[in-house]
């Protein structure tokens, strides 16, 4: 599985400088839409677990799998190159919200597993398809305090956080995932200790796969919920060396073009990804946001004709239909060019 694994770890970076890959879209959508009882969220193994779970996606990779399975090959189908892991809240942090801590391990390598069987399905020599192992942000902030009286106080630590990661990318890397997405960043203390941790299951491994991290704008401020602005968050975790930097969920793809440009125009030595929410949410809505797949894919289209991103996919409100009109137009423009980290040395 080694040469495997380390031939696809290649071949990413090698497509994104060809053309523009297309991430795939939102996963909380795509399962409210299978209208899922608290009983078939639980499946035959919890059924007489002590607490509700429903709402609790990651748990799905273990007691449905087929409608994971499912979710993966619409968007395959829809043309997306990059596959991302039900992974996003798969951590012993997240979890423990569902007193399931416990299952973090086992959700993330079974996820990992069911994306890299979609992916291989799909993937031919002439277009490969790649699979990301998704690390969100955790429910709980190491730099912000919950507690509006209390401004020193924090819900957890970064020894906490990195020891959630690791075990998370160690379980991801075991299940064969072709790289690494450290997304939804709203605290760069948070995503610190995931790199920390990413490093370390590298050297742990004597593996290195490509790193792609994304961080999310909250509103019209331009900055991250702890504070930064788009060109201080670059600086803060460009020593991880990521094959790309992005922006991710929040904000849709009109509000969040400002801080596109600005990351393409600071982050020259990488690759840019980008993937917004549908809009604005619209409780009216079927996907429970208000764009439909045209204006979206119109939205980023304009990036793609500025030339300001190499990774461009969907987030919160996003549907393989969204994926569909956003891959149709990325077949008619040009990848941005990264300059060579070497040349700026």
């Amino acid at each position: 599985m080694k040469p495997m694994a380390y031939t696809r770890a290649q071949a990413l970076p090698e497509r994104l400088r060809q053309r523009i890959l297309i991430l795939d879209g939102a996963m909380g959508t795509m399962v409210q839409r299978f209208h899922l009882s608290e009983a078939q969220f639980r499946g035959e193994r919890f059924a007489d677990f002590h607490r509700d779970v429903k709402g609790n996606n990651e748990l799905l990779n273990l007691t449905r799998p087929d409608v994971i399975t499912d979710i993966h090959e619409g968007y395959l189908l829809a043309g997306a190159d990059l596959l991302e892991t039900n992974t996003f809240g798969a951590t012993t942090v997240a979890q423990a919200d569902y007193d399931m801590a416990h299952l973090a391990r086992e959700m993330n390598l079974q996820a990992a597993r069911l994306a890299r069987a979609a992916a291989d399905r799909h993937s031919t020599p002439d277009h490969p398809r790649f699979v990301l192992g998704a690390l969100g942000p955790t429910p709980k902030t190491a730099s912000i305090s919950p507690d509006v009286n209390d401004p020193g106080a924090r819900n957890v630590d970064f020894e906490t956080l990195r020891a959630a990661y690791h075990e998370q990318v160690l379980a991801l890397m075991e299940g064969g995932v072709d790289g690494l997405l450290v997304e939804t960043i709203f605290d760069t203390l948070n995503a610190k200790a995931a790199l920390f941790a990413i490093d370390e299951c590298f050297e742990q491994t004597g593996e290195r796969l490509p790193l792609i991290i994304s961080g999310t704008v909250t509103d019209a401020s331009g900055r991250l919920l702890s504070g930064q602005t788009v060109t201080a968050f670059w600086h803060s975790v460009r020593h991880a060396q990521p094959l790309a930097i992005g922006l991710n969920c929040a904000l849709g793809a009109a509000l969040m073009k400002p801080y596109i440009q600005e990351l393409a125009r600071v982050a020259t030595d990488t690759f840019i990804s980008c993937y917004p929410n549908a809009g604005l949410p619209n409780p009216m809505s079927e996907t429970g946001f208000d764009e439909t797949p045209a204006d979206t894919s119109r939205l980023l289209d304009e990036f793609m004709k500025e030339g300001w991103i190499n990774i461009v996919g969907g987030c919160c409100g996003t549907t393989p239909e969204h994926i569909k009109a956003i891959a149709d137009c990325a077949l008619h423009r040009r990848a941005r060019v990264r300059l060579d980290p070497k040349a700026l040395a």
